[in-house]
This record gives C-alpha cells, structure tokens and sequence, in this order.
C-alpha cells in the first residue's frame, strides 16, 4: 500500500514538473533580447517565423522577430499568407524617431513598384508621424506592427496602440518589404527572419 502510494506521488511530481515545463512558453535568445517562439495576434497563435539583428557598419540597431501562422521560407509565400502577422522590434541602442521614420520610407521606396509605393503613402505618413512625435526609442524600448485581417495594420509601441489601424490592406504587405524585398537593408536580417539559421 505504502509503495504504491509512493509510486503515486512520484507520478504526479514528475507530471507536474514536465507539465509546468512543458506549459512556459519557449523563446528564442537574439542579441539579449528573449522573442516567444508563439504569440497571439487577433485570437490566432502565430510562430516566431526567425529573428535577427540588424546592422549598420559594426553596430547593433535594433532585433526584430517576424511571427506567422504557419512558418514560411521565401517572401512571396509570407506576403501569400493573408492571415495574422506580427512585426516586433526591439532597439538595441536609441534611435533617432525622425530617421527611423525616414529610414521605413526609404526602405519601402527601395522595395516597392511605384504603383505599391503610392498605396503605401498614407501609412508610411502615419508610422513617420508616430515616431516622430516620440522623438527617440530608446535602447530596450520596442515596437511591433500586427496585420489583422478586417482591420489594418495596428502599430503598438512598448505594448501600447498608438492612434487608429492603418486601413490600407496593401500596406503590411509594402511594409514587410523593407525587410523581406529585394534591397533590404541588411541582408543577413531577412536571411534570419526567412527562417534561415534558426535552431
């Protein structure tokens, strides 16, 4: 009786030991910035597709994490998934508001066919805007640009929305070219936010 008693509790400590385990959410480790491997965007789950950071000469700007609902290696499939998406960026130093906002206009220039740069100008005013008026982000301060279907891009910034959703359906996708286009600004962060490298 005894033993089996024993038996007993040794079972439910090690379910409950695996359980709790098994129940925190896993991250993936970038630059010291801890990204969840699952987030939830409009009451879907989405997977950290890949994270990286992105450079400029030797500096560290900023990590960034691209969330999806199903993991996707090339940027025609991504721009594709017309579901839930979750942009998070995490500065790595301060950054300048007025050159961020110049640096995502200039990145979306570079990206986009002029007909996706037209469609694209109220939003790139908006998020231009925003940053402006914040002035800096500052290091460990972040931001993160959510696609949710039927609404527009929602743009947070140290988890608070800022202002309306950006109603323009074909501005997440021009915005995600910065990254993912042709002329990305760092090609080794879209290689990692492609998937590429990630244990």
């Amino acid at each position: 009786m005894r033993r089996n008693f024993l038996a007993a509790m040794a079972a439910v400590t090690f379910l409950g030991f695996f359980g709790a385990t098994g129940a925190r959410a896993e991250t993936v480790e970038v630059a010291g910035i801890k990204f969840e491997t699952v987030e939830t965007v409009a009451n879907t789950k989405l997977q950290l597709n890949g994270a990286g950071i992105r450079y400029k000469a030797i500096f560290k700007v900023y990590a960034a994490g691209l969330y999806l609902q199903t993991k996707a290696n090339t940027p025609e499939a991504i721009l594709a998934d017309k579901g839930p998406k979750r942009l998070h960026i995490v500065a790595l130093r301060d950054i300048d508001g007025n050159d961020l906002g110049k640096l995502f206009t200039k990145g979306v220039e570079s990206n986009a066919t002029r007909e996706e740069f037209v469609k694209a100008i109220n939003g790139m005013l908006k998020i231009s805007e925003l940053f402006a008026n914040k002035k800096e982000l500052k290091k460990n301060e972040s931001f993160t640009v959510d696609f949710i279907p039927g609404t527009g891009t929602v743009v947070s910034v140290n988890g608070v929305v800022q202002g309306d959703p950006i109603k323009e359906p074909e501005f997440y996708g021009a915005f995600l070219h910065i990254w993912l286009g042709k002329n990305p600004p760092d090609s080794q962060l879209k290689e990692k936010l492609l998937g590429g490298g990630q244990k």
